[in-house]
This record gives C-alpha cells, sequence and structure tokens, in this order.
C-alpha cells in the first residue's frame, strides 16, 4: 500500500510536531531585531529595512561557499554583545520555533563570539538561558509548548575549546544539554580538539561535531573513532561511502553509522547554500533514510536560509516526494538522539509527538 502524502498546505505543515537539532541562535534572528539592537550598538548594516537585511542575507548565503556563508554572521553577532541583545534574541528564538510547531529544539551557539561587549562567558551563558526560560514561559502560557536544550560550541578555528567544553559541564544542570564544534570545517580538523572531547566523555556530557560536509570521509570518520561523537553535524559526504545508492552497498564506515544509529543532523536549505548538495529533490536525506540511516531535519540558520521548519518539510514534500509518515519518521529520528534524558525523550514522543501526528493525519486532506 502506497503511504499516503500529506496536504502541503502550510498550515497544515506547521501544525505537525517538530523536533530539531541543528539550529544556530546566532543564525536564526528576526530582521527586524537585527535592525532594531544594530541602531542601538550603533553597528552599519547592509540594509535598515527588515525586508531587503532578510533578502541580503539569503543572497550572500546562495554563494555556494561556505567561507562566505559563515561571514555573514559578522551583524548578527553585532548586535549580541550586550545582555539586552542576548536575552532578545533568545526568548524570541523560543517563540519563533514555538509559532513554527516545534516542540523540541536543541540551540547552538559559540559563547567566545559574543563576550566583545564586556560580558564574561558564564554570563553570556547565564544570559543565554535566562531569555530561552522566558520565551518557553511565554510559549507555554499561549499554549504552543517547547522544551528547548543548549548546546555550546568550540570555534573549530581557534583553541578555546577546552574552556568552552568546562562551561558545559558547570551548566549541565541549566539548561545546557551538549556540546559541539563549529566554523569553517575544511584545513580544522575535529582531532585538534581531542582534549575537549576527552574532558567530556569523562565528565558524561553528550556532543556532536560538524563534520562531512565542506570535508568528506575523513572528517567524519575523525569526529567518530578518534573524537567518540554521538551524532554528526551535517553529514551529507556520508555518500561517499555509499558508491552505489541505488544498491545500498555500504562501505564500513557507512555502515558504521547505521548500524550504530548515529544520528546524521541534516539541513537541505543550507547544504544547498553551502555546495554540499545540488538540489532538494537530491540530497541525500532520502536516499540515507530510505536505507535506514538515523537522519534529522534541521534549519541550521534561519534567518542565513530564509528558511523555516515548516518549509523544510514543504520542500521535501513537494521536490523529494516525502509522505507524512516520510516527516514522522525523522521528527521520532530527532527525538530518540536528543540530547535528553530517555524518560523524558519517551514522554515527548508518547504524549505530544505520535498523538500530534495522528491528529494532523486525520484532520488533513491527504493525497
Amino acid at each position: 500500500m502506497t503511504a499516503p502524502r500529506i496536504d502541503t498546505d502550510t498550515d497544515t505543515l506547521r501544525r505537525l510536531p517538530k523536533a530539531v537539532l541543528h539550529d544556530h541562535l546566532d543564525g536564526g534572528l528576526r530582521p527586524a531585531t537585527v535592525v532594531e539592537l544594530a541602531d542601538v550598538v550603533g553597528h552599519t548594516l547592509p540594509s535598515t529595512d527588515p525586508d531587503e537585511l532578510a533578502a541580503w542575507y539569503y543572497d550572500a548565503a546562495n554563494s555556494g561557499d561556505l567561507v562566505r556563508y559563515i561571514a555573514t554572521f559578522e551583524h548578527t553577532l553585532a548586535v549580541m554583545q550586550t545582555r539586552e541583545g542576548l536575552l532578545r534574541t533568545a526568548e524570541e528564538y523560543v517563540l519563533d520555533l514555538a509559532a513554527d510547531g516545534v516542540v523540541y529544539g536543541e540551540v547552538r551557539y559559540a559563547p567566545e563570539l559574543m563576550v566583545a561587549g564586556g560580558l564574561t562567558l558564564p554570563e553570556v551563558v547565564e544570559t543565554v538561558q535566562e531569555g530561552l526560560a522566558a520565551g518557553m514561559a511565554k510559549a507555554a502560557a499561549a499554549g504552543t509548548p517547547v522544551r528547548v536544550g543548549t548546546l555550546l560550541c568550540g570555534m573549530r578555528m581557534f583553541d578555546r575549546s577546552r574552556e568552552i567544553a568546562d562551561l558545559v559541564v558547570a551548566f549541565r544542570d541549566a539548561g545546557v544539554v551538549g556540546f559541539d564544534i563549529a566554523g569553517a570545517e575544511d584545513g580544522f580538523p575535529p582531532a585538534d580538539h581531542l582534549a575537549a572531547f576527552e574532558h567530556l566523555r569523562r565528565e558524561n556530557v553528550p556532543f556532536t561535531i560538524h563534520a562531512g560536509e565542506a570535508h568528506g570521509l575523513p572528517s567524519i570518520h575523525q569526529a567518530l573513532q578518534v573524537c567518540g561523537a554521538q551524532r554528526i553535524g551535517h553529514g551529507v559526504r556520508i555518500t561517499d561511502d555509499i558508491p552505489d545508492l541505488a544498491s545500498g552497498k555500504l562501505g564500513r564506515l557507512a555502515g558504521w553509522v547505521r548500524d550504530r544509529r548515529v544520528a546524521l543532523e541534516m539541513c537541505p536549505t543550507s547544504n544547498l547554500q553551502t555546495g554540499a548538495a545540488t538540489s532538494i529533490a537530491e540530497h541525500p536525506i532520502t536516499a540515507l533514510k530510505d536505507l535506514g540511516f538515523r537522519v534529522t531535519l534541521n534549519t541550521d540558520n534561519r534567518l542565513v536560509s530564509g528558511t523555516t521548519m515548516t518549509r523544510e518539510m514543504s520542500l521535501l514534500v513537494e521536490q523529494a516526494g516525502w509522505t507524512v509518515e516520510d516527516l514522522r519518521t525523522v521528527t521520532v529520528n530527532a527525538l530518540k538522539s536528543a540530547f535528553l534524558p530517555f524518560d523524558e525523550r519517551n514522554a515527548l514522543l508518547r504524549d505530544v509527538v505520535l498523538p500530534g501526528y495522528e491528529a494532523a493525519l486525520c484532520s488533513s486532506p491527504l493525497r
């Protein structure tokens, strides 16, 4: 029996409960907020019109160059150096997820990039957590509750990752759920930060690593087998170890990733922008899903990519033939691999996600 496809009406897709594991705080600001905060701190933007600024971000990010993509963050980071800027952006972050139907999210950011205004690293984390908590309280009061955990990032081209790992341990009971390294991948291998990963393993703290986006299999192998990552950020280049996707014959690394249920935090629109994929229809997420990999669907940077979880789902339905079951699968995958305790993950699945999909199926026109 052919699985039913869900109607691509945006409201229908928005109502589906979603989980996002790979989303950057500094890549998801509201354009109007960037404009207003930039005026307060005296930072010059490419445009002071919110719509024009959003278009500038989207155009700049569509260069196919990861380094240029990352450079667009200059303007968002410029307005995230004060307590006021961090509180507002963190609170709005949560409210925007809730409005998009997200019920669980993990937000990541690099505290070391937010100290230019005089805040200390712990003050940055405390402030962001305060803003996230305010957003979650407002979302719950509005009837759209969302749980948000935090990943702190070390920057792979700098040398403070061990310090950031200490920060993760210090705030592990205050909303910080894990660690990541971010930044330009090519030329900055994950093993350069082995001291941070070893410390986190000793402290029983989970972590993910950006790998297999701008660099290929060696990056993924090192992230998993040398550093011990529990998830892989992006990971689209794992297909380099699957010479024939149609036959499904896996190389040893690809087999390891699939068989040990290593979650791949895949971000289709972002991957198109950075040149890691050629189209939504041919993005590896579909083939990998069909081969049994634990793929998850993510936004990466909502402002920079001009996207939302609803939009990512819509693109896959319209251009890659995804069904409602496919969307449910990646949502379940995300919660299974979330950096939350097992019982909390199960509760979200049992009480929120699975009933939400059943309700959507019953009330939506299918074809």
